[in-house]
């Protein structure tokens, strides 16, 4: 299965998870079914030392999975494998509506650029990205041609992205 997917890019501290989140609560209360896949680029850990889990990964075991009558995980560890690429990870989702990814900045897949003021760099990424399709900035930003948008307009936002996916005529 294919999945719907657009993209939150920017350089550190420029708002992406912030839009992201803001984003998601936005298209689910449109009644939307929205998965997110979030690229890091660190290690990270979503048990921590003193659970069962930890313990398990730390034993040696390749998979924990953590189940509950209220969510699951799989805790994968890769050991000297590579890392998985988008197309790899996606098709591990759940069906839905819509992916948000944010990361994977050098995916063929359409974005969005988040730029803040306070930003870690202030280099345009659409300007070598034809894949950007529009910028979000809490500044007058060059867009470069591309659509503009205040970077807490989650409403537009969301309808260019609806649109950009094909999923604006399916919203509540």
């Amino acid at each position: 299965m294919s999945h719907r997917v657009f993209g939150i890019v920017g350089w550190k501290n420029s708002g992406k998870t912030t839009l992201t989140s803001r984003l998601i609560a936005e298209m689910t209360r449109r009644g939307l079914r929205i998965a997110a896949l979030k690229h890091a680029h660190h290690a990270f850990d979503i048990d921590h030392e003193g659970t069962d889990s930890f313990r398990h990964r730390s034993a040696g075991a390749a998979e924990v999975a953590i189940v509950s009558s209220r969510r699951w995980a799989i805790i994968h560890e890769l050991q000297e494998a590579e890392e998985p690429d988008l197309e790899t990870m996606l098709a591990r989702l759940s069906p839905c509506d819509l992916v948000l990814v944010e990361g994977y900045k050098r995916g063929r897949h359409a974005k969005i650029e988040c730029r803040r003021r306070d930003a870690k760099d202030s280099a345009s990424l659409a300007a070598g990205d034809p894949a950007i399709v529009a910028v979000a900035a809490d500044h007058d930003a060059d867009s470069g041609g591309l659509p503009r948008f205040a970077l807490d307009d989650i409403e537009a936002i969301a309808d260019f992205i609806l649109h950009q996916t094909g999923l604006a005529n399916t919203t509540a």
